[in-house]
């Protein structure tokens, strides 16, 4: 493998894990905010994320790259300000998004096909 590939590819994890952290925190703002069409455009934000990172990268480690950005951006909204300001309320449509946007990542690992290259 040749540096200059192997740079880009270290490149582009990078790029689907910052990817990750703008779409878990547009996520966590549009769920909460329309409820329920709002949580259903965020899951298919995410979902799209996951799937299109395998489709764009030929590997599944993609999955992981923008997982990891995702959860990151959620986590620190949830846990929020010394003061208390978080941007999770405690209602339902968060536990889905959370729970649902890990559910998402383990369905688009495991079933997500990896594009082969031709001969």
């Amino acid at each position: 493998m040749s540096p200059l590939r192997t740079a880009g590819q270290v490149a582009a994890y990078l790029g689907l894990a910052v990817l990750g952290f703008v779409v878990g925190t547009a996520g966590v703002l549009i769920q909460a905010a329309w409820l329920p069409a709002g949580l259903f455009l965020a899951l298919l934000a995410t979902a799209a994320m996951f799937y299109g990172g395998v489709r764009a990268t030929g590997s599944q480690l993609a999955i992981a790259a923008s997982a990891v950005g995702w959860l990151v951006s959620i986590v620190l909204l949830a846990v929020g300000r010394p003061e208390g300001d978080g941007a999770f309320a405690g209602d339902l449509g968060e536990g889905v998004f959370l729970l649902g946007g890990m559910a998402l990542a383990v369905i688009c690992a495991t079933t997500a096909k990896v594009p082969r290259p031709t001969p």
